[in-house]
């Protein structure tokens, strides 16, 4: 599913118009129509108990409100409308929907005052359900007073809120709010998810998200774009089944290192990550001097080995890289200048995939680091949380945090790497220019070893990708690499889903997530023969 800007929306509306003869008018009555049909789908229980309020701005959102108000009228579902501004304010196509909604029976009041809302609210014991139509993507901040006095009063006294296209105060690129917004707990897009659903507070106020189709030519829809959402349609390419007469050699051989004092839990939990997503052979590695303690915690099928405390012992470890199918370094490595110098020889020194996560991104510098990055023929995929992100990147951490595809998308430029830049929304960024957004909060994997369970997943599918191993050319790599990428991440996402099931949000842990996938890979297969 296509994620666009606001740009990139006006774009496919314009090209409806000139191209193909669709008009706003009729944009407007289709996003209608649906709008009513998914209220009802999604809120029928809300329904039959609270009062349904329209809240209505003064441009087409407000129009696409009343519009929506209007065929559940003609549903036998009974409504009331405040539209906040003046009927002289109203655009053509939000004073002609008034007009169609008041011949509907759709009770209509035009207030300028908070104190006009307080009273009907007081005037009515049953729960409100809002929708909120009062300003879509294209809203200019900051608001008035009034519309603010409006939100905060919404947000203490309603039960559900439905919002059209995005809450009104979330600005539609940035998702970055000035003052308040409203807290919507469903989200009607039209036409497409918007980028400011997935950027600054736009995740945490839009709610479930439900696209409703505007009736735009499938070309428009379908074609084009560099931003996506990630759905089920990502995994349609795996084979439905393994070879059953491979041996393990063919499943890839998988080198994972990490595990400094205190930490070999990290690599403990990456390498048997990468072996549970079906790796042939995993070997970890971890610093001579917690060896012992790694093989104490390690289970048996995992292979191990240490990197000698003498650089100069190194040469061994570095000769035989090209026996793996895929490497991962990172998880509980450390940042000493050690540790750096490791994860500058394997990057210098291997000739497949690389995956880094969490010490080898923090020991490493855009600014002294990018050229080993570019000189790579081979990929390399970097796995930072928004902290290990603004590290590596030398950029403030809250900047990250308000733009956090904008920056992917210049450090990316940089390097020419794929980045998995990892929060409740999940960015994907590869080197074609293309973004994935894997929107899937869930605080039952707010915990440790979370992230050395993704990177140990996403090492142990690449060292099984036919089309990498084979050292095909490199568009089809990429292209492999990408398709794995994704699966990865939403394999990860899913197996965090059924552990929350199963554990609850509060108990689940890092290992809940590896106990889940054989159930993952059940349901992973179903959605493939489906």
């Amino acid at each position: 599913m296509r994620i666009v800007t606001q740009k990139e929306m006006k774009e496919v509306e314009l090209l409806a118009q000139k191209n193909f003869q669709f008009p706003e008018k009729l944009i407007i009555e289709n996003v209608a129509l649906h709008g009513a049909k998914t209220i009802v789908e999604k809120i029928s229980a809300h329904l039959e108990v609270g009062e349904l309020i329209f809240l209505v701005g003064k441009g087409n959102n407000g129009g696409v409100g009343l519009g929506i108000a209007r065929h559940l009228a003609a549903m036998g579902i009974e409504s009331r409308a405040f539209i906040l501004f003046e009927e002289n304010q109203l655009s053509q196509e939000c004073r002609e929907q008034l007009a169609t909604a008041q011949a509907f029976g759709v009770r209509i009041s035009f207030i300028n005052d908070i104190t006009a809302l307080e009273a009907y609210f007081q005037h009515s014991s049953a729960p409100k359900i809002i929708v909120d139509a009062i300003f879509g993507t294209g809203v200019r901040l900051p608001l008035s007073n009034f519309l603010y006095d409006v939100i905060h009063f919404i947000n203490d006294y309603k039960s559900f809120t439905v919002s059209l296209d995005i809450p009104t105060g979330v600005e539609g690129d940035s998702g970055l709010v000035q003052g308040n917004a409203i807290e919507a707990d469903l989200t009607l897009a039209v036409g497409f998810p918007k980028l400011g659903y997935y950027q600054g507070d736009g995740p945490r106020l839009v709610g479930e998200v439900e696209i409703i189709p505007g009736g735009f030519p499938s070309s428009l829809v379908f074609e084009g774009g560099d931003k996506f959402l990630l759905d089920t349609d990502e995994v349609s390419f795996l084979p439905k089944q393994r070879n059953r007469f491979a041996d393990k050699k063919v499943f890839g051989h998988t080198l994972v290192i990490g595990g400094s004092h205190g930490l070999t839990g990290a690599l403990v939990m990456s390498s048997t990550a990468a072996l549970k997503v079906g790796a042939g052979l995993v070997t970890a590695v971890t610093w001579e001097t917690q060896y012992q303690e790694l093989i104490a915690r390690l289970i048996p099928e995992v292979m191990t080995g240490f990197v000698p405390n003498d650089q100069s012992k190194w040469g061994k470890l570095l000769k035989g890289l090209d026996k793996y199918d895929s490497i991962l370094i990172g998880p509980g490595l450390g940042r000493s200048n050690r540790a750096r110098l490791l994860v500058l020889e394997i990057l210098n020194n291997f000739s497949g995939p690389v995956v880094l996560d969490a010490d080898a991104i923090n020991v490493l510098s855009l600014k002294e680091d990018a050229e080993v990055f570019k000189v790579r023929s081979a990929p390399t995929i970097l796995t930072p949380h928004m902290g290990e992100f603004a590290r590596f990147t030398g950029m403030d951490y809250d900047d990250v945090v308000k733009a956090p595809y904008t920056h992917l998308k210049e450090v990316i430029e940089v390097i020419n790497c794929s980045v998995i830049l990892k929060g409740p929304c999940t960015y994907l960024g590869f080197a074609n220019g293309q973004t994935y957004f894997n929107f899937s909060p869930n605080d039952g994997m707010a915990t440790g070893g979370v992230g050395d369970v993704l990177a140990g997943i996403l090492a142990g599918l690449i060292g099984q990708e036919a089309n990498i191993k084979k050292r095909d050319s490199l568009y089809n790599i990429y292209e492999a690499l990408n398709r794995t990428t994704i699966l990865g991440v939403m394999f990860h996402s899913w197996a965090g889903e059924m552990a929350s099931e199963k554990m609850g949000e509060r108990s689940m842990t890092a290992m809940s997530l590896i106990e889940a996938f054989p159930e993952t890979f059940k349901e992973l297969y179903k959605i493939i023969r489906d």
